[in-house]
């Protein structure tokens, strides 16, 4: 690395050990999760402000393999049995028709010269950023609840319906082509996921145990595997990698998870330890390449494309519209929750700033979204995921429906 860019890595990687040093003070007066910290001090950082950030090829490539694993740990997430049912059913029409509103509003304001790239908004509208929410609804209690297992059921998909969309509207002008492609990729992640979920041996799981405290971490570097594995299968299949790193995570969760509850007596301890291997993961991920990702994203942020009084007013034009496409299909779930409940699981999942983040910076790289459009966006993702779970958490008070 070029010294000037090595300088800019010290700088970024010292936001990102910051940030949860600031959000914690910060929590005296207001809940700010880290990522907006992080892109905030990246935008600082960078050409349009102080412009001390110098990004290379280097930094480049560990902000990509940030995304990678922030979307393999959204697949990773997502939990089957908290979420099977009913609340699945509604997560999923609830998408779908947060997507049709927000393809019926992209094409009004792109009709009205408001923005540009229809699918670009459309689907950057139906985003959920329940990762991002996850601590803050801990903290909370709410997880445990009704409402909390509704809003990782619906956060989930407001995670893996723009990603399916990204891959099939977004990421070539053959939609139809692309379908085909995804059923056999589709194929391919059940061939794997078969594989990973069958029987384990006990070899493998004390190998597992073994490896947690030495360097071989077998179970990290068998995740990993599969991650990059799927990531170059998609992009080989002419999809976007992002699909890759999700379905990757959804597998990586059965493999570490699902074979603990098959283990016999004699390996059950050892089995236990795959959890210990999930959170040795995510601190690889959120420890470094995750918060690296958020800066350099706050490095690349065309502040100077919110420089006049019309883009400014698109913030606050977003911000409504991620309340309106997202929020009102929370009213599919009127017979599950109470009111307060049912306005605060609407104000959630109208949360969204990680997919805008790459949705928007896809739009803009490709030519097919203006830079004051994807600035507005992600200036109202960045606000949304500050002022509406602080609201939700607000209306919802002392209810605790279960």
């Amino acid at each position: 690395m070029q010294p000037e860019a090595l300088r800019s890595l010290v700088l970024i990687v010292s936001i990102a050990t910051l940030s949860p040093l600031i959000s914690d003070l910060a929590k005296r007066w207001t809940r700010v999760p880290g990522v907006v910290i992080e892109i905030f001090l990246g935008i600082l950082i960078g050409p349009h402000v102080l412009g001390w950030a110098h990004l290379d090829e280097v930094i480049e490539v560990l902000a990509e393999m940030g995304l990678v694993l922030l979307i393999f740990l959204a697949g990773f997430e997502i939990d089957p049995d908290a979420v099977k049912g009913r609340p699945v059913k509604l997560a999923v029409g609830g998408w779908v028709l947060s997507l049709g509103m927000g393809t019926g509003v992209a094409v009004v304001l792109h009709s009205l010269d408001v923005t540009s790239g229809i699918r670009f908004v459309a689907i950057a509208l139906t985003t959920t950023a329940v990762g991002t929410l996850l601590p803050i609804l801990g903290d909370a209690g709410v997880l445990p609840t009704t409402l909390g297992r509704n809003i990782l059921a619906s956060g989930a998909m407001g995670e893996l319906g723009p990603i399916l969309a990204i891959s099939v509207a977004l990421a070539t002008d053959s939609p139809a082509k692309t379908t085909a492609v995804l059923l056999g990729f589709g194929a391919i992640t059940l061939l794997v996921g078969w594989l990973a979920t069958r029987p384990a041996q006990p070899r493998i799981i004390r190998l597992i145990a073994r490896t947690l405290h030495t360097s071989g971490q077998f179970g990290v570097r068998f995740s990993m595997l599969l991650c990059v594995l799927l990531v170059w299968v998609a992009q080989t299949f002419g999809l976007d990698v992002l699909l890759g790193a999700f379905a990757a995570g959804m597998v990586a969760r059965l493999f570490l998870v699902g074979h603990a509850a098959e283990a016999t007596d004699d390996v059950q301890h050892d089995a236990d330890h795959r959890h210990e291997v999930q959170v040795r993961i995510e601190a690889l991920s959120f420890g470094f390449f995750i918060p690296v990702f958020f800066v350099v994203s706050g490095v690349h942020f065309d502040l100077a494309a919110l420089g006049h009084l019309g883009a400014l007013a698109k913030v606050p034009m977003f911000l409504a519209l991620f309340l309106v496409v997202r929020g009102l299909p929370a009213l599919l779930y009127r017979r599950d929750l109470d009111r307060p409940n049912l306005a605060a699981l609407a104000l959630l999942q109208s949360a969204a700033l990680p997919l805008v983040v790459v949705i928007t910076g896809l739009g803009v790289s490709t030519g097919r979204m203006r830079p004051d459009n994807a600035a507005a966006m992600v200036g109202a993702g960045l606000l949304s995921v500050i002022a509406f779970p602080l609201i939700a958490l607000a209306v919802r008070g002392r209810s605790q429906t279960l």
